[in-house]
């Protein structure tokens, strides 16, 4: 069995296997659009199942639906038990407009040492780098006391119905074990000639709301025959961007602003201008405090009218809404009505799709992951600043089984996360990332499991 150094050392040497690896992943357009059938996720699925047995890495397809498969894989510990879950998805968000991309979405392009596609750092980056970490413990023989299981799961990106959520309804026992790795953290941010990075410890709230928007319908040449619902959804509109949130500084980010040289001691009253600061030197900074200092409610989506010559009398508005932990369905009607008081033809309906969720940040994987990013990066500086997520991950499936689940990808520290563009257009993952990324998923298993 090799040492760790030399492991950590071997993955330099397998950067053309990590860029193909990466490549061959984004090129399975695993696009899951939310109405069925879609995703295709099998495809992905069989792809890694023959590529783990290259190394004697056996693993099962579980399908919750024809095409929708969900992929477990484990390197066999003493006890038998999980130890660690390596956390993935195989599904994408659909491409809205590939005419506007530098390349085409699906080719896996390199490009100024970057390889873009959709799903190349959400979340394929992710399974390349779990995948080939477990690859490079089998193929060195090293002993491991508990399971390091890998799961790369369907359907996250509308839900995780037919993923980690018919997994945990179906096989929680398969997704149990003591600690968990997935998306939603792990990026750098450079501030005061220091480094930190984000630990994902937790997640916002999602919830979807549809409003009804209703008037009158009239031929569009006697507008005044009737009540245009376009108009009262202008007003609506016009309320919704004009809404001010509650400023909430509850959140665990905001008791680590010194690590940031930022002097000042936040509160409700404050938080804005100490964004505002921080807006020109640190934008990523800036965007995360203030996305988890309010609750946001964002259109979306617009459906409406049935024909050209004809007043619509119908409009249906989709709002993305993400809460704070201590925000409830309650709490958001409270807003609403707020919003749309004295706004006649108004109904809504609030569907809630993820409860806030939380794992602690004191832990013994929360040691493992700084120490592993700090030889990663080859430094001893680099602190974990815990956060929660402003969008939802798998990792709400398996808290509630009690599983300690932390968001962190290990990117490089001279790769730019504005880069990342995950569900944007030009969506791309840094070829050093992918390196950095399975050093920590090697260093964080080995010292976590293995038999020294």
């Amino acid at each position: 069995m090799r040492t760790l150094d030399s492991m950590l050392t071997q993955i330099d040497s397998l950067e053309s296997d990590l860029i193909q690896l990466e490549q061959d992943l984004v090129r399975i357009p695993s696009i899951n659009t939310g109405d069925m059938p879609t995703g295709n996720e099998t495809q992905v699925c069989e792809y890694v199942q023959d590529w783990l047995q290259q190394s004697g890495i056996a693993s099962e397809i579980l399908e919750s639906a024809p095409n929708r498969g969900n992929i477990i894989a484990s390197l066999m510990g003493e006890s038998g038990d999980n130890g660690l879950l390596f956390m993935s998805h195989t599904d994408v968000v659909p491409v809205e407009d590939d005419s506007k991309w530098s390349f085409p979405p699906f080719n896996g392009e390199i490009h100024e040492d970057r390889i873009y596609g959709r799903g190349a750092s959400d979340c394929k980056g992710l399974l390349t780098a779990q995948l080939m970490a477990m690859r490079v413990l089998k193929e060195n023989n090293v002993i491991l006391r508990d399971n390091l299981s890998l799961i790369s799961a369907a359907d996250e990106e509308h839900g995780g119905r037919f993923g980690f959520g018919w997994l945990a309804e179906n096989h929680p026992a398969k997704i149990t074990a003591p600690f968990a790795i997935n998306e939603g953290g792990g990026s750098p941010i450079e501030a005061a000639r220091s480094l930190a990075y984000v630990l994902g410890t937790g997640e916002k709230g999602r919830l979807q709301i549809e409003i009804s928007v209703t008037g009158d319908s009239s031929h569009a040449s006697v507008p005044w025959q009737g009540t245009n619902a376009l108009y009262r959804l202008s007003r609506l509109l016009e309320r919704i961007q004009s809404y001010k949130p509650e400023l909430n500084i509850s959140t665990d980010i905001f008791q680590h602003l010194s690590k940031f040289a930022i002097e000042h001691i936040p509160s409700s009253s404050n938080v804005d201008d100490i964004i505002l600061d921080q807006e020109e030197q640190n934008p990523q900074l800036a965007s995360m405090l203030k996305a988890l200092s309010r609750m946001t409610i964002t259109p979306t989506m617009v459906k409406g009218g049935v024909k050209s010559n004809s007043v619509p009398e119908q409009i249906q508005l989709t709002c993305d809404v993400r809460t704070l932990p201590n925000q409830d369905e309650a709490y958001l009607r409270t807003e609403l009505d707020k919003i749309t008081q004295d706004i006649p033809g108004i109904t809504y309906e609030i569907d809630y799709m993820a409860v806030p969720n939380s794992s602690p940040f004191n832990s013994e994987l929360a040691t493992h992951i700084k120490t592993a990013i700090n030889r990663a990066m080859g430094r001893t500086d680099i602190n974990l600043i815990p956060a929660i997520s402003t969008g939802f991950t798998d990792s709400r499936f398996t808290r509630p089984l009690g599983v300690t689940t932390y968001g962190f990808s290990g990117s490089d520290y001279s790769d730019d996360p504005m880069l990342a563009r995950a569900h944007g257009t030009d969506e791309s993952i840094g070829i050093k990332s992918l390196i950095s990324g399975t050093k920590v998923m090697l260093s964080v298993a080995y010292d976590l499991l293995a038999v020294t």
